[in-house]
């Protein structure tokens, strides 16, 4: 099954003391990889290409807002390669901090997921890398929205409260009049094609790619992750 998601994923930055990009004003933020605490119903490679396409969304929301710089994924994945970290490891606070600390920010986002044939629940953790320290964990616990077909609202609920736990202000309007509203081909093979891509299997990385793109034209993700696979 595929699934619908709104890239429209709020997140919480804080301040950082060595900002990156030269941007002082920023709050600089590592969205880390998601775990996969055990998922049932969906094919294993969609949930496998989830631990790191829902955090690029997060990442990519992130960078959408004014007040917030989030670290890039190549020095992100450099810095957890050198951590000794992969999706085969939990991220836990600690290594969260030192991966925030390396790749330049003052705080982390960590996070797991759980679909058990399609009650989806999503856990994130903002973790301080000054004090490593987890501030806040946040959840769609309302029992209402833990349907794999709520997937959208579900990290909208989550990122909402991420926001609010770091009292960050809102969007501004203009920019929450710009959320994109994606189908699930979009989420699901833009995923695959970051997954496949990390493998180092260009070819199926360019088709995920291109099928992300043939399901959403306007999706600059894949088509900047399409551009790197073929060398473009």
């Amino acid at each position: 099954m595929r699934w619908t998601i709104r890239w429209t994923v709020a997140v919480a930055a804080l301040t950082l003391a060595g900002p990156l990009r030269g941007q002082e004003s920023q709050r600089v933020i590592a969205v880390l990889p998601f775990e996969n605490t055990g998922s049932y119903g969906q094919d294993k490679e969609a949930f496998e290409a989830l631990e790191v396409g829902l955090p690029e969304i997060l990442s990519a929301t992130l960078a959408a807002h004014p007040g917030a710089s989030v670290v890039e994924r190549p020095r992100l994945r450099q810095m957890l390669a050198e951590q000794k970290l992969g999706s085969a490891h939990r991220i836990d606070a600690a290594s969260a901090t030192e991966v925030a600390k390396a790749a330049g920010a003052r705080y982390a986002i960590t996070g797991s997921f759980a679909d058990f044939y399609g009650k989806f629940r999503i856990n994130a953790r903002v973790v301080d890398a000054q004090s490593g320290q987890i501030l806040k964990v946040v959840s769609n616990d309302d029992p209402k929205l833990q349907d794999r077909a709520q997937l959208a609202a579900i990290v909208q609920v989550v990122a909402d409260r991420i926001v609010g736990a770091m009292a960050l202000e809102a969007y501004p309007s203009d920019v929450a009049a710009r959320r994109r509203a994606l189908p699930n081909e979009a989420l699901t093979d833009f995923s695959l094609g970051l997954m496949y891509e990390d493998r180092g299997d260009r070819a199926k990385a360019a088709d995920a790619y291109q099928r992300a793109l043939t399901a959403a034209p306007d999706m600059a993700e894949a088509r900047n992750g399409l551009q790197r696979v073929r060398g473009g």
